[in-house]
């Protein structure tokens, strides 16, 4: 009996075994799948790998679809029924109750605008559509000094507070532009969204600011390109691996006009009312966050070389900074950033 109970379970383990070595012949091994659309007034691009059939990636973008139109429905000044565009009208100065994300997302760029001495400032909006950056769609024109002294007087990040869950502007007329952080944050929603998914390797682009985690099939790392900031052509000016972390970069030579031989950015500068003039022309940023690396970028791009590298250095923080000099573009590196380096 006991011989006969031993070879039953012999048999059994054997079977098992075969079952086994069919079953992982018959798997299929890990794809690098692509998703892309339309978000925001601009494109977002993921890639992910996986074998799972449950990350399908038709499955994949409608998750990151229904996520992204509730974000933009939240913070979109371009959507006239969004939750900002409403706040925006509102020309009181009585707390409005606002979503979780929305609060967050502001807490964050007024936190960083205290950092930077205000040169992140979510308020200058009315100088953003006066210069014709802005959803107003003006001509592009240089305003007049009254123009610019009457769209001054409605700015001013000092004038907007949120606490409780509510927002608040201290001038009737204040407004709110989220474009120069809000992408990040969106970024980072839909990493979120992919790792509650499982799905734990990833690229997630929207806009040019992205996040990434673990890498491509074959265990190859996830390799990004920073733009040569020519407007001319489209070219790498280096090859990064930055791992599991964030990049964004902000820069001022796509979009921008020009009149009687003066180049006018859409990066404006808070403390003039005007765009910048000198010459950092791109601010890239590598840290765990897109929503702080997207908004350090364009307050770094304000600041200019010198300042930016010096508040790099003081914060810790992954940058690679850009200049126009004497007809070329060079280079300026954080200490942060030179392990990115390839």
């Amino acid at each position: 009996m006991i011989r006969v109970t031993q070879l039953s379970s012999l048999r059994w383990i054997w079977l098992a075994f075969i079952g086994l070595a069919f079953f992982v012949s018959c798997s299929h091994a890990p794809q690098q799948i692509a998703v892309s659309g339309e978000t925001m007034g601009t494109t977002y691009h993921i890639r992910y790998v996986s074998a799972n059939p449950r990350h399908d990636a038709d499955k994949v973008k409608e998750r990151v679809n229904g996520l992204l139109a509730q974000i933009n429905s939240q913070m979109s000044t371009y959507d006239p029924d969004s939750e900002l565009s409403k706040f925006n009208r509102r020309e009181t100065t009585q707390p409005v109750v606002i979503s979780r994300s929305l609060e967050q997302v502001v807490r964050r760029a007024l936190e960083i605008a205290e950092e930077t001495d205000g040169l992140l400032d979510v308020t200058i909006g009315p100088l953003v559509n006066l210069w014709s950056f802005g959803p107003e769609q003006r001509p592009e024109q240089v305003p007049t000094e009254a123009e610019l002294a009457a769209a001054y007087e409605r700015t001013g990040y000092q004038h907007l507070t949120v606490e409780n869950h509510q927002l608040q502007k201290h001038i009737p007329q204040l407004s709110v532009d989220l474009s120069t952080i809000a992408k990040g944050y969106a970024v980072d929603r839909v990493a979120i969204l992919l790792e509650q998914m499982e799905i734990q390797n990833y690229l997630v682009e929207i806009g040019g600011e992205m996040s990434m985690k673990g890498s491509k099939p074959g265990n190859q790392p996830w390799r990004i390109a920073i733009e040569r900031p020519d407007n001319s052509q489209r070219a790498a000016q280096r090859i990064i691996e930055p791992g599991t972390n964030a990049v964004a970069t902000s820069g001022d030579y796509r979009n921008y006009f020009q009149e009687d031989g003066v180049r006018y950015s859409h990066i404006i500068d808070p403390r003039t009312g005007a765009p910048i003039q000198h010459n950092l022309v791109s601010v890239t940023v590598v840290t765990e966050s897109c929503m702080d690396a997207d908004a350090y970028a364009t307050a770094m791009t304000v600041m200019g070389p010198e300042a930016a590298l010096q508040f790099a250095e003081q914060k810790q923080l992954a940058v690679m900074l850009i200049a126009r000099e004497n007809g070329d573009y060079k280079e300026y590196t954080s200490t942060a950033f030179k392990p990115f380096l390839q």
